[in-house]
């Protein structure tokens, strides 16, 4: 998609580790806002992001106004111990769960500045962080009440086979969402 002034670029983890303030302030300034409220996001980031962004696999996709980051997406193969599933609220199958190495790709984030949302670049962050990805699938969770995300998801090809919730008091609950990828296309 060519979208006038934008310049996108994949970053593996050590590049990705250059942008870690950027990052985080663009993650802070994103979930301050409803659905999300999430004051602590920066915090979480931090530490969230050091560890994923060491794992084999990790890229993320930015995209930037001259110098000026508008948007990012992120994410990492899942490994066969991953814990991805295992805060499910209902019970899902072996073959929906089982995790042989490749099968999965976690896209952990997907932001773009309010200003610049309508005008194709999550679209286009999405579509060029799964471009040639040589897992058959990929999975992501998303709030509910994320009701722009869900539907932009859901036009995507997302399907939605679970929900998530993690143990402690005030635990937001996320939809996991599931879609398949042309597997084998990687360049």
């Amino acid at each position: 998609m060519d979208l006038p002034g934008i310049t996108f670029q994949l970053l593996d983890g050590l590049q990705a580790a250059e942008h870690t303030g950027e990052l985080q302030a663009l993650r802070a300034e994103v979930y301050a806002d409803p659905p999300y409220q999430r004051p602590d996001a920066a915090g979480l980031f931090a530490d969230r992001f050091r560890v994923q962004r060491r794992q084999p696999g990790f890229v993320l996709a930015e995209a930037r106004h001259g110098a000026y980051l508008v948007g990012y997406a992120s994410g990492m193969p899942l490994r066969p111990s991953t814990s991805w599933w295992r805060e499910v609220t209902t019970p899902l199958p072996d073959e929906v769960t089982a995790e042989p190495p490749g099968r999965t790709f976690a896209l952990t984030d997907l932001l773009v500045r309010a200003a610049w949302r309508r005008q194709g670049i999550g679209r286009a962050l999405h579509d060029l962080i799964l471009a040639g990805r040589k897992e058959e699938r990929a999975t992501l969770t998303v709030p509910p009440a994320a009701t722009a995300a869900q539907q932009a998801f859901r036009e995507w090809g997302w399907r939605r086979v679970a929900r998530t919730q993690a143990d402690g008091p005030g635990s937001p609950a996320a939809d996991v969402l599931l879609t398949g990828l042309p597997r084998g296309n990687a360049a």
